[in-house]
């Protein structure tokens, strides 16, 4: 058997927790369970990460990365129109392909609003520098222009909405509201 290195187990945990967290949400989640599915003991969870704040925090960024790395690599070489179709069928796609970054994301925003109620301002600022570089790499292409980026980001944000909630395709709350390029084909 291949043993691991400490990095290698570290990603797995950000895996684990990605769907643990997703499904569960922060309070829903215990760390016995991310360490149950990674096949590790919750002693050794904590020598790769001090606590379940920091796992949630770890599992949070790496999912708006993951959203950012996708549009910024559908984007590439386009811009206006092009870059905006690109973009939003990369998104359409890594949604429907990975529902658990849907659910991440959604039960992301709870968390940090969760926090924010506490006075615990630290969360809500590692996702805000996240979704603002996010928010960037959208920008540049939609030609820097703050409607279209809006319009985009405000167009996701219902895409999400309703795909949570488990609007088929095909079903007249999309009439309108997206282009059929940009639908998802099947919501989980």
């Amino acid at each position: 058997m291949v043993r691991m290195s400490a990095e290698e187990r570290r990603e797995s945990v950000i895996r684990a927790a990605i769907a643990e967290f997703a499904q569960r949400g922060y309070f829903g989640t215990s760390t016995e369970a991310i360490a149950r599915r990674v096949g590790v003991s919750q002693p050794y969870l904590f020598r790769l990460f001090p606590g379940k704040k920091a796992i949630f925090v770890a599992a949070s960024s790496r999912c708006l990365e993951q959203t950012r790395l996708a549009l910024e690599e559908a984007a590439e070489g386009l811009d206006g129109e092009a870059a905006l179709l690109a973009m939003a069928q990369a998104y359409t796609r890594l949604i429907t392909e990975h529902p658990e970054r849907l659910r991440m994301q959604l039960q992301t925003y709870l968390s940090v609003a969760a926090a924010e109620a506490e006075d615990d301002h630290e969360f809500g600022e590692v996702v805000r520098a996240g979704w603002m570089r996010l928010r960037e790499t959208v920008h540049l292409p939609l030609g820097a222009a703050e409607k279209e980026t809006t319009a985009f980001l405000a167009h996701g944000l219902l895409i999400n909405t309703l795909t949570a909630m488990g609007f088929p395709p095909g079903h007249r709350v999309w009439e309108r509201t997206c282009p059929p390029a940009r639908l998802p084909d099947r919501l989980e």
